[in-house]
């Protein structure tokens, strides 16, 4: 969970004529499953593409995000560049100590990833829906290992076949003191 401090301001309401304040607020953030789904339902797009969001679909996935009960809807609107780079890093955060050695290119590499293929995963490898609220990379490096652990071992080749049984065979003939 990220908390984001967002710092009290003073503008000039030009329309008024007269200094408008804001109270500081602190945000606590979740980049989760339900948030994902949340922006997706709304702009109709995947979110994990490599499409670049305009700053309206970036401050609309904080919102999405945003787990503070009765949040001032202005309170968006004097988010600082620092606050969207803390959000972005949050993002970006890998939130686990799983790492893999090789980056293969996963049989999922040519679909277009949004919520529904997820929440799809998650029931194909019986993975719990509590799991919706976790960190988004840490689901989905967790569905990773879950695919992973549940592909067919790999087959042998007869070479490595017959290597096996020929040392199994020595070793059972020395075992019982017999030439075969």
């Amino acid at each position: 969970m990220l908390q984001l401090t967002i710092p009290a301001v003073e503008q000039w309401d030009e329309q008024k004529q007269e200094f408008v304040y804001s109270k500081g607020q602190t945000l606590q953030l979740e980049h989760s499953l339900v948030s994902l789904s949340k922006w997706e339902s709304k702009w109709c797009k995947a979110f994990l593409s490599k499409q670049e969001k305009t700053f309206e679909e970036t401050l609309d996935y904080i919102k999405s995000m945003t787990i503070t009960q009765n949040v001032n809807p202005e309170v968006y609107q004097y988010l600082t560049n620092e606050n969207i780079d803390q959000v972005n890093k949050y993002i970006e955060t890998p939130m686990t100590a799983t790492y893999f050695s090789e980056d293969k290119t996963g049989r999922y590499s040519g679909e277009q990833i949004t919520a529904e293929l997820i929440y799809y995963w998650m029931i194909a490898l019986n993975i719990p829906f509590e799991c919706q609220k976790w960190h988004l990379n840490r689901l989905l490096t967790l569905i990773k290992v879950c695919d992973i652990k549940n592909q067919p071992p790999k087959k042998r080749s007869k070479k490595d076949i017959m290597s096996r049984n020929s040392v199994l065979n020595a070793a059972r003939r020395k075992q019982l003191n017999t030439r075969g």
